[in-house]
């Protein structure tokens, strides 16, 4: 189950090279198929290795991950300082591997120092081991965040489209004798301020203009 769970949280993240240590049967068994629901092609992809030392044999970075116990360990990083650490020293072709021990009693001490760094999930005292699957989830999570794409930068609207904006406004404001007898100077400044708190695009700064406009013609008319 929690192969199969882990398998569908990593595709979850865009990651999808999963390495199992130890006998495993040549297909997935019902369980991890059910609990990898919508990854059943990451999980039947998992390659398989007998011992710790081949999975990590072409990897540039590895990291051991513990809850601790009370065990020391030293320079115990989180998963944000382990997708920063990645960020920081590893190129594009080199690998990280994330070290998962087993559900019931985690990695030995041995396996612990096969691997050049460790890791824990910072957790509450009185329940300090998470789940293996949900904690694979949380490491992709921080991992994944660099590589999903980003957002494109928003179309904003240019300067001389919000000045013509800005211009008719004032113009519609004074004929519509809302500035009273106080500084038109002084409350377009203000109202401009207000305005600019939110970044029209070149689409919303249109359709303003245009509204403006439409209600200068509507009085003028």
């Amino acid at each position: 189950g929690n192969v199969g769970a882990a398998a569908r949280v990593m595709k979850n993240f865009g990651f999808r090279d999963l390495v199992i240590v130890g006998q495993m049967p040549d297909d997935p068994d019902e369980k991890s198929v059910w609990w990898a629901a919508g990854a059943e092609d990451a999980l039947r992809e998992a390659r398989h290795v007998d011992t710790l030392e081949q999975a990590l044999a072409d990897v540039h970075l590895s990291i051991a991950t513990t809850a601790v116990r009370g065990r020391h360990v030293h320079e115990q990083l989180t998963p944000a300082g382990v997708a920063r650490l990645a960020s920081e020293t590893l190129g594009d072709e080199q690998a990280l591997a994330l070290v998962f021990g087993r559900e019931t009693w985690g990695l030995t001490g041995q396996e612990i120092a096969m691997c050049r760094r460790t890791a824990s999930i910072p957790t509450s005292l009185d329940s300090p081991t998470m789940n293996l699957a949900q904690a694979v989830g949380v490491f992709c999570y921080e991992l994944g965040r660099g590589l999903r794409p980003q957002p494109k930068p928003q179309d904003v609207a240019p300067g001389d489209l919000i000045h013509a904006l800005n211009t008719h406004t004032r113009e519609l404001l004074i004929e519509v004798g809302f500035f009273a007898d106080k500084s038109p100077d002084r409350m377009c400044a203000e109202l401009q301020a207000l305005a600019g708190k939110r970044t029209l695009t070149t689409r919303e700064a249109s359709l303003l203009l245009s509204f403006v406009r439409h209600l200068q013609g509507k009085i003028e008319g």
